[in-house]
């Protein structure tokens, strides 16, 4: 990968897909939101940009101690939502969301709301943080993380985003961390998927480009499959019955 060309063309599709418009990003501490915040900063300034930090009792102090690090390094625009107040409400009113999965999917959505709450405050666009390692294989809340405008690193695998974070001077210690989605105690995306995001993204560029997936553990490759094949419908448009 190129890394300047490829800097430049993000920075190029969000100039030309946000025009004059401000923009709202979700800050999370991780490399993904670091790395959005960097890119749109360069693209339409600091003043255009403001962070939204969403935390719940699940993320540690340092998700919150980074982000507010991108925050400090820019000077930009940000809010903090504590959101277990708002978890709390929907359990209590609905008596769902008691497992681990589906109040994990609650938080997601939550912030999903609060990053368009801002946008129509300001009449602003929302940045997705997704790359293309998650978006291949539906690692992502439908409707939650999922729901936004752009996503400036959607044809990005995990292992390019960290070759053009370092490259625009995202601290090392947000790149280093393991990637962790924050969602429940001690969950990190590789431990949860079973797989590193080394090997996820090798395997994906082989069925990209329709290599041999030989030199690749046969586990592996099914997990892969599988994944893919169960994230169709979250990258498709709701099926219309045509009249």
């Amino acid at each position: 990968m190129q890394l300047d060309p490829t800097k430049d063309k993000i920075i190029q599709f969000i100039r030309s897909h946000v025009g004059d418009k401000p923009v709202v990003i979700g800050l999370s501490g991780g490399i993904d939101s670091s790395l959005i915040a960097f890119l749109a900063v360069e693209a339409l300034g600091a003043d255009n940009v403001h962070a939204i930090l969403s935390p719940a009792s699940t993320n540690t102090a340092q998700d919150l101690e980074l982000a507010q690090k991108i925050v400090s390094i820019f000077g930009l625009r940000s809010s903090v939502f504590n959101i277990e107040p708002i978890l709390e409400s929907f359990q209590k009113s609905t008596n769902l969301y008691k497992d681990q999965k589906s109040l994990g999917n609650l938080k997601a959505r939550t912030r999903m709301s609060i990053l368009y709450g801002k946008a129509n405050e300001i009449n602003g666009i929302v940045l997705g943080t997704g790359n293309k390692t998650e978006l291949t294989l539906g690692y992502f809340t439908k409707y939650g993380d999922g729901g936004v405008d752009l996503l400036p690193i959607g044809d990005l695998y995990k292992t390019d985003e960290r070759e053009l974070a370092k490259y625009l001077g995202v601290p090392q210690e947000i790149i280093d961390r393991p990637p962790t989605a924050g969602l429940w105690e001690g969950q990190t995306d590789e431990d949860e998927m079973g797989i590193t995001y080394d090997v996820l993204d090798k395997i994906l560029m082989a069925i990209e480009n329709k290599k041999s997936l030989d030199e690749f553990n046969d586990i592996d490759v099914e997990k892969v499959k599988t994944m893919m094949k169960n994230a169709e419908h979250k990258n498709k448009i709701p099926p219309i019955c045509k009249i």
